[in-house]
C-alpha cells in the first residue's frame, strides 16, 4: 500500500509500486510485459486489490479515506467497498484523517465481500468513532421502504424486475470533460445503466454543484489530520529515531522525521501543518469544513430516505422526491500507466532531481483521481465500487459507483448483487 495511505497510484511505497494483474491479456501476460506498458494498481489499497484481482485471496481488507478502496477496485476490475463511516471498528488501524478513514472490504463477487461486512459491523467501544447501537438501528428502521421495494413485497411483477420503483440518480455535472469526451470508458457505463433499467430502476438527472470543491476540501483536511495524527511519530515513543548528535532536541525530531517518512507524506504534513497555523487556519481548514458541510447537505438533500444521523431524529416516512441511490464512474479513466508517474512519485532514490516538466503534470493527475470518489468520503457514506465492463480502447476495467444514504450498506450490496445476476445470465 502507499505509506500511511497517502496515494492514488500506490507507488508512494517502501517496497516499490504495485503492478496491476488486469490486464485485457490475463494475469500472466499482464505482469510479463514491459516495464513501459506495465500499469498502476491504484491506491493506496492496491496491493489488497491487485491480490484479489488475480486470486491469491477471495477478500481483502482494505482502507478508505478518500476513495483508496474503490479507486484501485475499479482499476484492477473488482468490488470495492468504502462502508458507511463509523460501521466498521478502526481500532488497530493506523489514522491518517480520522474524520474520514473508514475500513473498506474488496472482493470478486458480492456474496463474499457481504458475508465479510456483516461480521465486522458491529459496535466496538476501543474504536471512539464506532457508530453507536442506537445509530444501527435508526438506520434499520429508516431504510425499511427501500429493502422492502429490494426485496419485491409491492405489487406483481417485482420478481421479474427485481428492482422495480428504485431511483438512481446520475449527477452527470460531475463528470470531468475528458472521462465525457472519452467513449471506449463511457460505453461500459452506459451498458451497466441500461442493465439497472432492464431490471426495473429508474435514473433520473441529478446535480452536486459543491462537488468539484470537495477536492481542494479534502487535501485541506484529511493534510491537517494527518499532521495531528503523525505528529507522534517523533523517534521518541514512535517509529524510526535518527542517530542522535549533540545539539537542540528540535533537531533531533526534525531529522527523525526527514528519514522516517516518505517524499509524499512529508509533503502532506508541511501542508496540514500549515493549514492548522494561526494565519491559515480561518482561511483554509475553516473553509475547508464549510465546503464538507455543504456537500453533506446537497447529498442528503438528493436522497428520499432522511439521514438516520440527523437531530433530532429523522422520521421513518421516506419523501416522495429523490432518489435511493447515486450513481457515478468510479475513475476519470483506466488504470494509468505506470511509466507516467514521475520518478519522484515511484519512490525512486536517484540523486539527479527530475525537472518540473517531467513531475508537474503527473503529480496532478494523481491528486485530480480522487475528485469522483470525494463526495461519498466527505459525507461519510456507503460506496461501491462495481465493475462495468472494459474499455473498448484498451481493454482495461472500468468501474462505476454506488452511493446511498447512511447506513443504507446492505440495501448498496443488495442492488449490486442483482446487477450481478442480470449480468452473468446474459454471458450465459
Amino acid at each position: 500500500m502507499d505509506e500511511f495511505g497517502m496515494g492514488s497510484a500506490n507507488v508512494h511505497s517502501h517496497f516499490g509500486p504495485v503492478l496491476n494483474p488486469a490486464g485485457p491479456v490475463g494475469i500472466d501476460q499482464s505482469l510479463a510485459v514491459s516495464a513501459e506498458e506495465q500499469r498502476v494498481a491504484g491506491g493506496s489499497s492496491g496491493g489488497s486489490a491487485a491480490a484479489v484481482a488475480a486470486g491469491l485471496c477471495d477478500v481483502a481488507l482494505a482502507s478508505d479515506t478518500g476513495g483508496s478502496t474503490r479507486l484501485p477496485a475499479s482499476y484492477c476490475g473488482i468490488l470495492g467497498f468504502k462502508p458507511s463511516y463509523g460501521l466498521l471498528s478502526r481500532h488497530g488501524l493506523v489514522a491518517y484523517a480520522s474524520s474520514l478513514d473508514t475500513v473498506g472490504i474488496m472482493a470478486r463477487e458480492v456474496e463474499p465481500l457481504r458475508r465479510a461486512f456483516v461480521s465486522a459491523s458491529a459496535y466496538d467501544s476501543k474504536d471512539p468513532t464506532s457508530a453507536p447501537t442506537f445509530a444501527r438501528t435508526r438506520a434499520d428502521e429508516v431504510h425499511l421502504a427501500l429493502r422492502e421495494r429490494l426485496a419485491g413485497r409491492e405489487g406483481a411483477g417485482v420478481r421479474e424486475r427485481p428492482l422495480q420503483g428504485v431511483r438512481i440518480g446520475v449527477p452527470a455535472d460531475i463528470f470531468p470533460t475528458s472521462l465525457l469526451s472519452s467513449s471506449s470508458v463511457l460505453d461500459p457505463i452506459r451498458t451497466f445503466l441500461r442493465t439497472l433499467v432492464s431490471l426495473g430502476a429508474s435514473l433520473s438527472s441529478v446535480r452536486l454543484p459543491s462537488a468539484p470543491l470537495g477536492l481542494s476540501a479534502y487535501y485541506v483536511l484529511a493534510s491537517a489530520e494527518a499532521s495531528s495524527n503523525l505528529a507522534r511519530y517523533d523517534g521518541v515513543q514512535f517509529g524510526h529515531r535518527a542517530e542522535e548528535k549533540v545539539g537542540e532536541k528540535e533537531q533531533l525530531y526534525a531529522r527523525t522525521r526527514t528519514e522516517g517518512f516518505g517524499k509524499e507524506v512529508r509533503k502532506r504534513l508541511l501542508l496540514g501543518t500549515f493549514a492548522l497555523s494561526a494565519d491559515a487556519f480561518d482561511n483554509y481548514y475553516l473553509q475547508a469544513q464549510r465546503v464538507r458541510r455543504l456537500i453533506q447537505l446537497e447529498l442528503d438533500d438528493l436522497f428520499r430516505s432522511p439521514s438516520p444521523l440527523a437531530t433530532p431524529a429523522p422520521p421513518a416516512a421516506q419523501r416522495h422526491d429523490g432518489v435511493d441511490f447515486i450513481l457515478h464512474p468510479s475513475a476519470m479513466s483506466t488504470a494509468p500507466l505506470l511509466a507516467s508517474c514521475s520518478p519522484a512519485a515511484s519512490g525512486s532514490t536517484s540523486t539527479s532531481p527530475a525537472s518540473p516538466a517531467d513531475t508537474e503534470p503527473a503529480s496532478r493527475s494523481a491528486y485530480v483521481q480522487d475528485l469522483l470518489s470525494l463526495p461519498a468520503s466527505l459525507a461519510g457514506l456507503p460506496a461501491l465500487s462495481i465493475p462495468a465492463g472494459r474499455s473498448t480502447d484498451d481493454g482495461w476495467p472500468v468501474g462505476v459507483t454506488l452511493v446511498g444514504q447512511w447506513g443504507a450498506d446492505s440495501e448498496v450490496l443488495e442492488v449490486a448483487q442483482r446487477v450481478e445476476a442480470a449480468r452473468a445470465v446474459e454471458q450465459q
